[in-house]
């Protein structure tokens, strides 16, 4: 019995020194993994700061932009910017082709200086201009500078490198994409204004008012929304520049045209309407769908992104407002003048693309196809006619109605296409009609001072032999000038 007992108070033993030991060993192994678990939320933490101090020092981590997308925004907003250049060809040739042979050379070369001109102006001090950051001189109404860089409404430093390309500017896109996509607007004020103050109008004093015109006038009222201005803080829409870029050329088209005056035979003595039709429709037609090309840079460019979604969207409604626009013109040319009028169907198409400017991104496509676009295009066949006979005021080109009538009332639209919106409509009303009426004044501010100094009007000898032998001593069409066009039009006149 004894070795039992013994026996048995050795195996008791034994359990509790083995119990004590796996209680040691068990013991050990939960410090070593509370150990371990303390090290790797440490890790975890650092790199969450580390991951934290990355992204608070990297605005486009943030942002969520990668360089692939960024390189892709770029690329997209450059390739608009090179669209929107190619609607000067476009409005060249439209205003060539609805006005005489003889002033084609003249017409041309006013085109291609705008564009030079429009766009060394814009970098001189018409970028600052427009988007002054903190450098307003009055808030939100003016600003004033030279020089491309330090401008801009993100304007909050030095962003620095990213993919290896300087200055970043914005999260975007640099600030020479910007820039150059932002230039290529600029001298399309003027060339809206130049097709109005076709056939009679001084070169030299043209020029010298696209210069402050497109220096300072149109990149006010455009800092007023684009560069953060006191339009833009009312909740202003305008996406494109129904009236930032439209209304203005049409308000400086029709300041023009008012004092110049109708070219010689347009009006007779009993004040009836004699018209004076293009010398070259296809060239014209060539033009509109120019313009229409260019206009997927001027509306999808415009996104400032090359985001999909909203580019593709952008594009069909734009594309469906010109449909609209053309074929309702041609509609209501066809029904109130007994025949359809290829230069109304033009207009129409125009004026369906600034009908919808100001917000591509709101009305459903058949929205577009209807309020943005038909409606405008009935709006210019009308518009055309009123001021041509009833105001009697001489726009050769109709660039008082396309831009100037229809760029008020795409922005207008803004309002309704997609949902009515009364308080927006009171808002757009405002931003239209300041806008235009801010431009005209200065647009004939800067004509009258110009025609007092220097005259504004060629001689009435120059305007019958034709602006190309008077202004240029060159004949676009030598053949048929030099034989035909002196005499053919003395007799005319």
């Amino acid at each position: 019995m004894e070795r039992w007992r013994v026996l048995l108070m050795a195996l008791a033993m034994g359990g509790l020194l083995f119990g004590a030991i796996d209680s040691a060993v068990m013991a050990q192994e939960v410090q070593g993994v509370e150990e371990a678990a303390a090290t790797v939320t440490e890790a975890v933490t650092t790199a969450t700061e580390a991951v934290a101090e990355e992204v608070a020092a990297d605005p486009f981590a943030e942002a969520g932009i990668t360089p692939e997308m960024w390189a892709v925004n770029n690329l997209w907003i450059m390739i608009a910017g090179m669209l929107v250049f190619m609607m000067h060809l476009g409005f060249a040739c439209v205003e060539s082709g609805l006005t005489r042979a003889k002033n084609t050379v003249n017409i041309l070369f006013k085109n291609t200086s705008i564009v030079m001109i429009g766009i060394v102006m814009y970098g001189v001090c018409g970028w600052i201009v427009m988007y002054p950051g903190d450098g307003w001189i009055i808030d939100g109404v003016f600003a004033f500078g030279f020089g491309i860089q330090g401008g801009g409404i993100y304007n909050g430093g030095d962003l620095g490198a990213y993919a290896g390309i300087t200055p970043a500017y914005s999260t975007g896109y640099t600030v020479w994409t910007d820039f150059f996509f932002q230039s290529m607007f600029a001298a399309t004020c003027c060339t809206i204004v130049s097709g109005a103050v076709a056939g009679r109008v001084k070169l030299l004093p043209f020029l010298i008012f696209c210069i402050p015109f497109v220096g300072i006038v149109y990149c006010v009222v455009g800092s007023w929304k684009w560069g953060g201005g006191w339009l833009d803080a009312m909740g202003f829409a305008d996406f494109a520049g129904s009236t930032l870029v439209h209304a203005v050329g049409g308000a400086g088209a029709l300041a023009g045209a008012l004092l110049l005056g109708p070219r010689l035979g347009k009006y007779s003595a009993d004040g009836t309407s004699n018209p004076i039709p293009g010398h070259a429709m296809p060239l014209a037609t060539i033009g509109v769908f120019l313009l229409w090309f260019g206009w997927f840079g001027f509306n999808g460019g415009s996104e400032l992104s090359a985001d999909p979604a909203g580019v593709s969207y952008v594009l069909v409604t734009t594309t469906f407002a010109a449909c609209g626009g053309g074929l309702a013109a041609a509609i209501t040319s066809w029904i109130v003048g007994g025949k359809p009028d290829l230069s109304m169907a033009l207009n129409g198409i125009l004026a369906g693309l600034v009908g919808v400017t100001a917000g591509p991104d709101v009305p459903s496509w058949i929205g577009a196809l209807l309020i943005c676009g038909a409606i405008p295009g009935v709006l210019v066949y009308f518009s055309v006619v009123f001021i041509d006979k009833v105001l009697k005021i001489d726009d050769p080109v109709g660039a008082i109605s396309v831009h100037g009538v229809c760029g008020i009332y795409g922005t207008l639209a803004v309002a309704f296409s997609g949902g009515f919106d009364v308080k927006q409509l009171g808002i757009q009303a405002l931003g239209a009609f300041v806008g235009f009426g801010f431009a005209f004044v200065c647009a004939f501010a800067i004509f009258m001072i110009l025609k007092v100094a220097m005259g504004i009007r060629v001689s009435e000898a120059e305007e019958i032999e034709g602006l190309d032998l008077g202004e240029h001593d060159m004949a676009c069409y030598p053949d048929f000038q030099q034989t035909y066009i002196k005499s053919y039009h003395v007799r005319e006149m």
